[in-house]
């Protein structure tokens, strides 16, 4: 099928996946219909297809997407553990409380991706995951953190700072630095950090 005039790869090709991203967010990814998704942009349902091959790989890319960006988003101070972990901490809040509606869905949406897809997606949380646990490890080596199981307490942390997105609000009782602020001192606490 044509593309609808005036519509151009460069600029609804993200226009779809915009789309497709809000209407997954609002009604998720099995309510929601190739037709929908070509409504929302304004094109022909047909059109969608010049796009993306099917909504499993707009779920799909959507997803990866959002984990590449975060992986390549963070960088390391260099510093000790515990400025490592602060550095941690407060970039995850940041990074997912400007984009709660990818955080939904790639929370959410994990159990329709394909095996392969699911693969692939599962692979780049281990990665951003063990970047956070060589953190903590290093952190206990050098005597900072008291930590039973590195792995377990990485998995809390992550949990615990992602679970932002679903409570807070811009222009609430709390700043996000107040945030930051807060649920750092709870992560150190946690690992019962020192000041290192």
């Amino acid at each position: 099928m044509a593309r609808t005039q005036g519509s151009h790869a460069e600029t609804t090709g993200p226009r779809v996946r915009a789309a497709a991203l809000k209407l997954f967010a609002r009604h998720g990814y099995a309510a929601v219909s190739m037709r929908q998704i070509a409504a929302e942009v304004g094109v022909q349902a047909g059109a969608l297809y010049l796009y993306t091959p099917d909504k499993q790989t707009l779920l799909f890319e959507l997803m990866r997407g959002h984990m590449e960006d975060l992986l390549a988003d963070w960088t390391p101070v260099g510093g000790s553990p515990v400025a490592e972990l602060e550095t941690f901490a407060r970039h995850h809040i940041r990074y997912h409380l400007d984009r709660p509606d990818l955080v939904f869905i790639a929370y959410m949406e994990l159990r329709n991706l394909d095996p392969e897809n699911f693969s692939v997606i599962e692979e780049l949380r281990r990665a951003y995951e063990n970047r956070l646990e060589g953190i903590l490890r290093a952190g206990v080596e050098r005597g900072h953190f008291a930590v039973p199981d590195t792995k377990l307490a990485t998995l809390a942390i992550i949990a615990m700072l992602t679970g932002v997105t679903t409570w807070y609000r811009e222009g609430g009782r709390l700043s996000r630095e107040k945030v930051g602020d807060i649920y750092w001192d709870m992560v150190r606490k946690a690992v019962r950090a020192g000041h290192a």
